[in-house]
């Protein structure tokens, strides 16, 4: 579990940086070059502790609730939109706009999804922290004043085609193989 701690701590706290309004000093330090590179190697570091932390604590689980056999279904749905969200970010498509920011929208349904099918105490403990950090990056996201937008991809009109469908497309591969490849659980009842 303080694998999973510490990758959680590495990962969401790099990314808390412009929250708490570091983020502008460190590149006005740093250079934006030097802040991109530290920033990427601290987050791989924290996603290789949280999956190897929450895969230690699956040999042991500490299980707080069963989930119900029907609930798998709802979940499946709620998680629907989300790969579509994720491309949507990347995106120069009315989705983004109408969204704002698709992916924390799709980070808080996968967050809320994964938190009703997973009983564990590790499962409570990574899902609510991603989904107590996409809350308070929105917020203050509202907060920030000329804050960095992402660079998005030009796919002229079929922006939305391209997000809806090849996101769809993501979501049925993650539904019958891929999660299971990657995970190591089948999400499909």
């Amino acid at each position: 579990m303080i694998c999973l701690i510490a990758g959680l701590i590495l990962f969401l706290g790099v990314h808390s940086l412009a929250i708490v309004g570091l983020r502008p000093r460190l590149i006005n330090q740093w250079g934006l070059s030097l802040y991109r590179a530290l920033h990427a190697l601290v987050s791989l570091a924290g996603l290789v502790l949280i999956a190897r932390g929450y895969a230690d604590t699956r040999l042991a689980p500490v299980v707080l609730f069963d989930a119900p056999h029907a609930l798998r279904l709802l979940v499946v749905a709620l998680l629907a939109p989300v790969f579509p969200f994720v491309l949507a970010s990347a995106l120069d498509c009315r989705l983004r706009t109408t969204l704002k920011h698709p992916l924390l929208v799709a980070i808080k349904l996968w967050a809320l999804a994964h938190l009703l099918a997973n009983g564990t105490l590790a499962g409570t403990l990574l899902f609510t922290s991603f989904l107590a950090w996409a809350v308070l990056t929105r917020i203050s996201l509202k907060r920030r004043t000329g804050s960095v937008r992402v660079t998005v991809l030009g796919v002229g009109k079929f922006g939305d085609a391209v997000a809806v469908l090849g996101g769809l497309t993501l979501y049925y591969a993650f539904l019958t193989g891929w999660h299971h490849a990657l995970i190591g659980v089948t999400p499909l009842p």
